[in-house]
């Protein structure tokens, strides 16, 4: 299944030790497909650095943990507009879109309020956790 993680998820991945670093960890050891946006890479790391003041060493870890992870890093080709409350997440709906991804997975109400967009599922880092059996 491919599942778009929205930028809330990978930073918590980064900074706890809960269900979202279990996510990546199920992304590292290729349980799912995880398509990992541009827009996402590009604000995860703006926000590394930014927000969380890390070092560019330690941006660069996290960076090549995520890479790794990820089965495809893409770049959407068109454009969508006024379909979430935050126009800054339209672009990550876009990509979900585009990929053709089962799930959405995010921490965001903006998003999150929209359930479903086309085909893709707008789910809890919590909520795609108990896809899981174990």
């Amino acid at each position: 299944m491919k599942v778009v993680l929205d930028t809330n998820v990978l930073l918590s991945a980064f900074l706890t030790d809960g269900i979202c670093a279990r996510i990546l960890k199920r992304a590292r050891n290729k349980e799912f497909t995880f398509i990992f946006c541009a827009s996402v890479l590009k604000e995860t790391q703006r926000l590394l650095k930014d927000k969380f003041t890390f070092s560019h060493r330690e941006i660069a870890f996290f960076i090549s943990i995520l890479l790794e992870a990820a089965d495809d890093v893409y770049q959407t080709q068109g454009s969508l507009s006024g379909i979430c409350r935050d126009p800054n997440d339209d672009s990550l709906l876009l990509c979900a879109v585009e990929t053709e991804a089962v799930y959405l997975v995010t921490g965001d109400k903006d998003l999150l309020v929209l359930k479903k967009h086309n085909n893709t599922k707008i789910i809890s880092p919590r909520d795609f956790e108990s896809l899981f059996d174990d």
